[in-house]
């Protein structure tokens, strides 16, 4: 079977990391690693992470998020690398479908699956379906076709490519790997399937200052006629998000653990679900 080796930038939130942890430690069929990469430490997370089973917690000083989960990755052992930040989760028997399309399509090495956005509560807010990613609409829409909580790879492009992240980023990283792995050729495809949950806490980094300076910067590094056509590169980013049905609706369920349950996975009923992130309008 192939070996999952996730890791987890922590700083200050372990009380979403508990959260984090229980999504990972109770996938189903599976082998895996789970690192989480401190850069704080402290008596109560070093207490946490001594009692959890199948987890290795390094405390460390860091550079930021994007050189914890590059340290991380270093100490992995896993054929399957991801990284899942502490506000977020995977969803039930997640990791075994991922395996699957793994195992069925040895020439792809990253898989990228759908993820919903919820509250901090853990009600639902919207569903990101995931494309593969386009240069062009990445530099200019300050919108990722994926979500990097459903982001899965061969840990042969660490090997062969070095597709660390860029810590010269701090809040855009996710945005130029992925850039990276179209420029050096790297074969992906989609889940297809919804794979995790990722929180909307109106504190996530992309939302704070120099998150807004570094999407400028990336705005700055697309060619002329995406900067100019700018209205035309999101509108072709829609058009294939509804020729995909990213747009339909429908009810839908989901099952995570929240802070008023952090030993049982709570479950979600929606009626009708949607791809409109209304807080990100």
């Amino acid at each position: 079977p192939i070996m999952f080796s996730i890791v987890t930038p922590s700083f200050r939130q372990l009380n979403w990391l508990k959260l984090c942890a229980a999504s990972i430690a109770d996938q189903e069929g599976v082998q895996l690693e789970h690192i989480v990469q401190d850069g704080d430490g402290g008596p109560e997370v070093e207490a946490w992470g001594a009692e959890q089973k199948g987890l290795r917690l390094i405390c460390e000083k860091d550079k930021g998020m994007y050189d914890a989960i590059n340290r991380g990755f270093q100490k992995t052992r896993g054929e399957i690398c991801a990284y899942l930040n502490c506000d977020e989760q995977y969803l039930p028997g997640a990791l075994k479908r991922v395996e699957a399309l793994f195992e069925q399509n040895p020439d792809i090495d990253v898989f990228f699956g759908d993820a919903h956005v919820v509250g901090p509560d853990g009600g639902y807010f919207c569903t990101r379906n995931a494309l593969i990613p386009q240069t062009a609409h990445t530099l200019v829409s300050f919108n990722l076709a994926i979500l990097t909580c459903a982001t899965f790879f061969r840990r042969r492009i660490l090997d062969e490519h070095q597709m660390f992240f860029d810590t010269q980023w701090k809040d855009a990283g996710d945005a130029v790997w992925t850039m990276t792995l179209a420029k050096k050729g790297i074969r992906m495809g989609l889940c297809e399937f919804a794979t995790s949950t990722f929180t909307d806490t109106g504190e996530n980094m992309n939302l704070r200052p120099n998150g807004q300076v570094e999407r400028k910067k990336l705005f700055e590094m697309a060619p002329w006629w995406a900067r100019h056509g700018k209205s035309l590169v999101i509108a072709h980013y829609r058009l294939r998000k509804w020729i995909q049905g990213h747009y339909a609706g429908g009810p839908l369920s989901y099952d995570i653990y929240t802070h008023t349950s952090p030993k049982k996975r709570v479950h979600f009923n929606v009626s009708n679900r949607t791809a409109v992130w209304k807080s990100r309008q």
